[in-house]
This record gives structure tokens, C-alpha cells and sequence, in this order.
């Protein structure tokens, strides 16, 4: 997958959670060597959103691409995340797993992983 095509999945990604009503706090968001894809509110909880794009030539579904390393990395960034601002939110960890070409299709996985993994 090319930055492009990531991009482009985290763009249509970030449209999809706004028209769900959810509100976008942070997009690419670093500490150190780690990085969150989107961070989110919704519903009272700080939603911390994992994007995998593929296309119909790939192996695989894009959300089984969230390994137990990546999920472990994402938890870290979260917690950093929250320490940092103070957030006292419950917090989620989903997966939006976007498919690109014809038909583009987008799936949300909520609660894909916990902070017990």
C-alpha cells in the first residue's frame, strides 16, 4: 500500500465518523514512534481508530492487518495520549477497515481489540 492509498482511506475514513457523529479530535496523531490514526469522540467515550486500506487485489481482509504488536503500539499511543491531556474519557479502540475500487466499501469495527490484549 502506497501513503496515497493510505491517505485516501483515512480521508474517506474520517467522512464516514463525522457523518456517524462522531467528532474528530486528532488525525495522524504522534508521541515519540507511535501514532494513532484518528482519534475521536463519541458518545461520552475517546474512541482511538485504527484505518487499514486495501483494494479488491489484496489478500485478505484489511482488519486482520491490526496485528497483536500493532494493537499493543496503538494502546501505548492511547495511553500517552490520554495522560497528556488529561482526558478521563472511557476509552475504545476500533478498527475501520476500507476497501477501495469499485464497490468502495467501508466497515467499522467497533471495540476490534480491548486494553486487556
Amino acid at each position: 500500500m502506497t501513503k496515497r492509498t493510505g491517505d485516501e482511506g483515512e480521508a474517506l475514513a474520517v467522512d464516514f465518523l463525522k457523518e456517524k457523529g462522531y467528532t474528530i479530535l486528532e488525525t495522524k496523531w504522534r508521541f515519540k514512534h507511535l501514532e494513532v490514526d484518528i482519534i475521536a469522540q463519541f458518545l461520552g467515550q475517546l474512541v482511538f481508530i485504527e484505518v487499514k486500506t486495501g483494494s479488491a487485489e489484496q489478500v485478505g481482509e484489511p482488519e486482520a492487518w491490526v496485528t497483536l504488536s500493532k494493537q499493543k503500539r496503538i494502546l501505548n499511543a492511547a495511553m500517552a495520549y490520554i495522560s497528556e491531556g488529561q482526558h478521563n474519557l472511557e476509552a475504545r479502540f476500533d478498527v475501520i477497515a476500507v476497501l477501495l475500487g469499485t464497490p468502495q466499501s467501508i466497515r467499522h469495527i467497533e471495540d476490534a481489540f480491548s486494553s486487556s490484549s
